[in-house]
């Protein structure tokens, strides 16, 4: 009666291992990046898809985004902290809006280049997701 008792508590634990890791772990990654290099008014955008696990898409670059991306994670498209204490430095007109899902969580962020702070943010994903920006 032991054994039976300690082979189905051996084998629940197997079911309940083996649901938490596929139900909480998502890695698909479904984004589409739209670029506009003299901002959003003055250009028309580039627009690129990016799917991961296979990588495919029409971005140039998609099996190095999609390596960088599972490395660095959510992080990369985190927002500025709110208070954060930025440079005054003007990085250049570029904007770019990365919408989908991330390891499975839904993005919607964009990125400017309109002070240090957020000079950083894009510069975390650029070049292998977003184009290099700056002052031309």
């Amino acid at each position: 009666m032991r054994a039976l008792v300690l082979l189905a508590t051996v084998f629940m634990t197997a079911v309940v291992a083996v649901a938490a890791s596929g139900a909480g772990t998502s890695t698909q990654t479904d984004l589409r990046i739209t670029f506009w290099d003299e901002g959003q008014r003055a250009s028309d955008p580039v627009v690129w898809t990016l799917r991961c696990d296979p990588a495919r898409g029409t971005h140039p670059r998609t099996g190095l985004a999609c390596r960088r991306l599972e490395a660095g994670g959510w992080k990369l498209v985190a927002p500025v902290a709110p208070g954060a204490i930025c440079t005054e430095i003007y990085g250049g007109p570029q904007v770019a809006r990365v919408v989908g899902s991330l390891e499975g969580r839904k993005v919607w962020a964009t990125f400017t280049r309109t002070n240090g702070c957020h000079i950083s943010r894009w510069d975390r994903l650029s070049p292998w997701l977003l184009p290099n920006g700056g002052v031309r």
